[in-house]
């Protein structure tokens, strides 16, 4: 029996309207003592290719931002774990609210698939969600956490399988993450960087049969042998604490130098006419074109997304895809980098 395609109809996104990137760079700054790790930071920033990241964190009582005096992070110990959830269980609705928003009239919506890694509550973030939505009691909620970036195209490979075993779902995905409640109280280069690439973001997808948008072909999965400890999000006293190895970009790089590597994943890099890479940072995007010796404009797409809003973890990936949505692709490649270190996936192709 033929299966139905599942198909990407349309996708909205949200940030915050909290620019933290500048306030970020300056309070950073301040924490490093050595003055030639103060310059290399400043340089680091100058070249990451961000120029925007967006928190729902409220500015201070002057004005400014979460990290000077009277904000969010203003004193000498910072928000416990407890307080930063009591902000996602109200904020990271509100902004998935708002990216759902932008699809316009959603209609008939059979199952829900929830992605987000920055935050806990119970009932779930898709519960509330559903409740606000006024969606029926009955339809199916699947929630998806901790994954980390490529959690976006585990929330899009259930709503794939949904649809390809009931062709009449519409599955309403969100993608929701506030990376920003997490800032720690570092003062050592390699953890200041890895927090510079982070913001806050949102975005909703319906993916179901009709053919039109970006019609999923494939998915796909990867982990990268002896690199677990590459990327690690713990769960601490202080937020969710986030270890980031500059060895990220090598190894995928390594990885993608290999044609049986990439064959098992998408074959020939010269046959794909899109991509859309995970924003996980300029050094990622370097080794992804790089390594495939992409065009100059391959990754246009995910770049704009990075110097716009910087990286939003699983939010990111929709974010891409929003941007090719309505453009030509026979084929494309979705493609994701994680905790690990694994790479997950899809091909997709423009419909009709």
């Amino acid at each position: 029996m033929d299966r139905p395609t599942a198909t990407i109809n349309a996708i909205g996104t949200a940030v915050p309207d909290h620019d933290v990137h500048a306030a970020f760079i300056g309070w950073a700054e301040r924490r490093l003592a050595d003055p030639r790790k103060r310059a290399l930071f400043r340089r680091m920033a100058e070249r990451s290719g961000i120029a925007h990241r967006w928190s729902v964190l409220p500015t201070a009582a002057h004005g400014g931002s979460p990290v000077e005096v009277s904000g969010f992070y203003a004193d000498a110990i910072l928000p416990s774990t407890a307080a930063r959830m009591h902000v996602y269980a109200q904020a990271a609705p509100a902004l998935a609210l708002a990216a759902i928003g932008r699809l316009g009239p959603l209609g008939r919506i059979t199952h829900l698939v929830v992605a987000s890694c920055t935050g806990f509550v119970a009932p779930g973030i898709d519960q509330i969600l559903a409740a606000a939505l006024g969606l029926d009691g009955g339809v199916e909620r699947t929630l998806v956490g901790f994954m980390g970036c490529y959690a976006a195209v585990a929330a899009l490979r259930a709503a794939h399988h949904i649809v390809r075993s009931e062709p009449a779902a519409r599955v309403l995905v969100v993608t929701v993450e506030l990376s920003t409640l997490h800032l720690q109280p570092d003062d050592t280069l390699e953890p200041l960087l890895a927090m510079l690439q982070f913001g806050d973001g949102a975005a909703a997808a319906i993916v179901s049969a009709d053919p039109h948008g970006l019609a999923i072909d494939g998915m796909f999965a990867a982990t990268l042998p002896d690199s677990a400890d590459l990327i690690r999000w713990r769960i601490g006293d202080q937020g969710f604490a986030m270890h980031l190895s500059g060895e990220v970009p090598g190894r995928i790089a390594a990885a993608l130098r290999d044609p049986a590597f990439t064959a098992g994943l998408f074959g020939p890099p010269q046959a794909v006419d899109a991509w859309a890479v995970h924003a996980g940072g300029r050094s990622i995007l370097d080794a992804v074109e790089g390594t495939l010796a992409l065009d100059g404009q391959a990754l246009a797409p995910s770049r704009r997304v990075l110097a716009d809003y910087g990286n939003m973890s699983s939010a990111t990936l929709m974010f891409v895809l929003a941007g090719l949505i309505g453009r030509p692709v026979a084929n494309g490649v979705a493609v994701a980098f994680g905790p690990g270190l694994a790479a997950e996936g899809f091909r997709f192709r423009s419909v009709p």
